[in-house]
């Protein structure tokens, strides 16, 4: 007769599982849409980096570093937590300014330089500048929402779908 194994044999060490984020929170579509603006925003800078183009790599490198502060901050409920910050507000200003500079960087990459890392920066631009864009309007959807109910209460409570 075999043994079973112990309940937390097969379980991660605890300080590797706090660096993860919550599966749930990586279901979600504000989760999702954080991980592809990282990645989307890290592939564009090694782009830029190979490239011609190399001037463009500041936006991605502060873009790829502001949506991984955001991923983990709303992953470890920081928002929760510090309530003086209006979390969705500072979201929303990010995803407009950073669709905007995307689709700027992008028409210069692709019209003015000719090396193909440069047509793959602009061309991974333009897809970020997409999901950028759904971000910022399923974040604005949301303040809408929040401001005609006129609480004080994060707009992510009051999702009704």
């Amino acid at each position: 007769m075999e043994e079973p194994e112990p309940a937390g044999a097969a379980a991660p060490p605890p300080g590797l599982r706090s660096l993860l984020p919550p599966r749930e929170f990586l279901c979600s579509r504000k989760g999702q849409l954080l991980l592809a603006e990282s990645v989307l925003s890290f592939i564009i800078f090694i782009c830029y980096i190979a490239s011609l183009a190399a001037s463009f790599m500041m936006a991605p490198l502060l873009e790829f570093l502001l949506a991984l502060f955001l991923f983990f901050a709303y992953a470890s409920k920081l928002n929760e937590k510090f309530k003086g910050l209006y979390w969705p507000l500072k979201d929303f200003l990010r995803c407009v300014t950073a669709a905007i500079i995307y689709f700027a960087i992008s028409i210069a990459a692709v019209s003015k330089y000719n090396d193909g890392a440069s047509k793959a920066a602009g061309v991974f631009g333009f897809i970020a500048t997409i999901v950028y864009a759904i971000d910022f309007y399923i974040t604005f959807n949301d303040l809408v929402t929040f401001l005609k109910q006129g609480s004080s209460d994060s707009p992510e409570g009051h999702k009704s779908e």
